[in-house]
């Protein structure tokens, strides 16, 4: 598409009408802009038993009563189910895996487009330990991880689903949550996604406190 056609001069500011761009020109720029963007790797197991491992950007949690998080989760090209939405249809559950930047390059691994069967987590040197709740393993690599039983799923249109899962369970990496329940942000130590494959760290921090009225 000529994006000529689509891009509107506002001054100074460049606006698109979203109604006239194709569905990769929307993705561009979302992705582009709506940053920095958690990343959740993802485990499940299908109906035999077999592990599965992928990550996530388009991710984040929406309530803690219930505890509920969210994960899109695009189709393949001929609409039928990736690993993970297959899984979670068949199974119910799933595990979030929080990505360290210790475990970046592994997460990496993880998104390979490996054929259905392989073991990402094998593939990636990581470590699947057993669900405390659910038949989905969790990470032992992974600073934290979220055990999920699959509350609703949204269908949205025919190529993504948005998989919400209410947590059952959690676990965290030694040191990384005090006894009032503080997380430490330099134990999780989490990247994000900004565009294309441009990753960033959360290590650059500012506190700003909510104002009160006197």
């Amino acid at each position: 598409m000529d994006t000529r056609s689509t891009t509107i001069e506002q001054g100074a500011r460049t606006a698109f009408d979203f109604t006239k761009l194709d569905a990769r020109e929307r993705y561009k720029l979302m992705i582009g802009t709506i940053i920095p963007r958690p990343i959740a790797l993802v485990t499940t197991v299908d109906e035999n038993g077999n592990f599965n491992a992928a990550p996530f950007s388009f991710f984040n949690c929406l309530s803690a009563d219930p505890p509920i998080l969210a994960i899109g989760v695009e189709n393949n090209p001929d609409m039928s189910f990736k690993d993970t939405g297959h899984n979670i249809r068949m199974t119910e559950v799933f595990t979030v895996n929080i990505v360290s930047h210790a475990i970046a390059e592994a997460m990496h691994v993880c998104g390979t487009k490996y054929p259905r069967g392989v073991d990402e987590l094998k593939q990636a040197g990581l470590t699947a330990m057993p669900g405390e709740k659910i038949a989905a393993p969790w990470i032992k690599e992974a600073p934290a991880a979220f055990e999920c039983r699959r509350h609703v799923t949204l269908e949205l249109g025919k190529s993504r689903q948005i998989i919400m899962g209410e947590i059952l369970f959690a676990h965290y990496q030694p040191g990384a949550v005090d006894s009032a329940l503080h997380v430490d942000p330099n134990v999780i130590d989490a990247i994000a996604r900004l565009g294309g494959d441009t990753c960033s760290t959360i290590r650059d921090r500012f506190e700003m406190f909510t104002p009160k009225l006197p």
